[in-house]
């Protein structure tokens, strides 16, 4: 599909600047918020007025930006951004009883704020989407850059995602027992056996094109599907595999996203079954927690992975006999329906 040239992320782990993913971040009051940096390349008089989200995205952005030409795209997925701002917004028109309201909660209401704001800070004039589908937004971009580097390989885009913890989406998602009731922390994540998992965020970047000289790591393909039913889900991983596996070669890596929920497991024992016995099995939202882009943070993590060939030890849920990860599939399903794999190799 695409290589991958750079990478940046913000998460609840010190994966910004000086990154260490060794050490495990605790979550606090049932929630992993994120670790943010102090977004030195943003003017404070903008900062201030940004949604987390929005900041998340633009600091995350940035560092890949301030050494290099400006990209020809910006394509961003998120299922969350803005709309905390967007809530301010129309509580304010009841407030004011649609009266004189202040601007800056409507101008970053929309989701496309992030790509708007790294636009705006950049001076970029080229290329500028932004891709809601929840669960699979940052897929859904990810497909939107392959095609724009097929017809333009030369080209290069800045692809990510961002999602944050609001106010009111922490409400929604809790009633509707997508987080879990008990208050344990994400080190026992994966030890209780109930439904729900742990409200996260974080915001991952990436500077992709189709050149592959330099490049960290190869996108060889995505997909993606709603469905609920087991047999067609274990169909079609069967048929990504057997058709974008090289041949003679196997799966080193399956970056899981597995989130403790007990409703999710049977798709992911699934996954474990399918991809060979000699592949190491490695979580990780027990670092990010679940949020509808968290599959950014994992490709940010396998780019990682590719480059110092080590997966800390709190993140392997089984040991494989592999002596280096060529071939590392991600798979991910949210909330039972949106269901993605993505297949990442190192570039050769």
């Amino acid at each position: 599909m695409f290589y991958i040239h750079q990478t940046s992320c913000i998460s609840p782990q010190q994966t910004f600047g000086d990154v260490d993913i060794k050490t495990l971040q605790e979550s606090t009051e049932k929630k992993l918020n994120a670790l943010e940096p102090n977004y030195e390349g943003i003017p404070p008089g903008i900062l201030r007025r940004m949604g987390k989200a929005v900041r998340m995205g633009v600091g995350a952005s940035l560092p890949l930006l301030q050494n290099n030409s400006l990209p020809d795209g910006i394509i961003i997925g998120t299922a969350n951004g803005g709309k905390g701002d967007c809530v301010k917004f129309l509580n304010q028109v009841i407030e004011y009883e649609e009266g004189v309201l202040t601007p800056i909660n409507f101008v970053q209401s929309t989701p496309n704020a992030i790509g708007a704001q790294i636009s705006l800070l950049t001076g970029s004039k080229g290329y500028n989407t932004t891709h809601l589908q929840q669960g699979l937004a940052f897929e859904y971009a990810m497909i939107d850059a392959d095609m724009m580097i097929n017809e333009y390989p030369q080209k290069s885009y800045l692809l990510g995602a961002s999602d944050d913890i609001s106010l009111h989406n922490y409400y929604f998602e809790d009633k509707g027992d997508w987080y879990k009731k008990d208050n344990h922390t994400n080190k026992e994540l994966y030890e209780i056996n109930s439904p729900g998992s742990m409200a996260g965020e974080g915001a991952a970047m990436f500077l992709v094109n189709g050149i592959a000289l330099d490049a960290i790591a190869k996108l060889v393909e995505v997909d993606t599907f709603q469905n609920d039913d087991e047999g067609i889900f274990k169909k079609r991983l069967k048929e990504f595999i057997e058709k974008h596996l090289p041949p003679n070669e196997t799966i080193d890596l399956l970056i899981s996203g597995e989130n403790g929920d007990s409703r999710l497991s049977k798709y992911y024992s699934t996954c474990e079954s399918l991809i060979g016995e000699g592949a190491t099995v490695a979580r990780y939202k027990h670092m990010c927690g679940e949020y509808p882009t968290a599959t950014a943070m994992a490709l940010w993590l396998c780019c990682e992975i590719i480059q110092k060939q080590f997966i800390p030890e709190h993140m392997i849920k089984k040991s494989g006999s592999v002596s280096a990860y060529k071939n590392i599939l991600i798979y991910n399903n949210y909330k039972g329906v949106q269901n993605s794999f993505m297949l990442l190799s190192v570039n050769k």
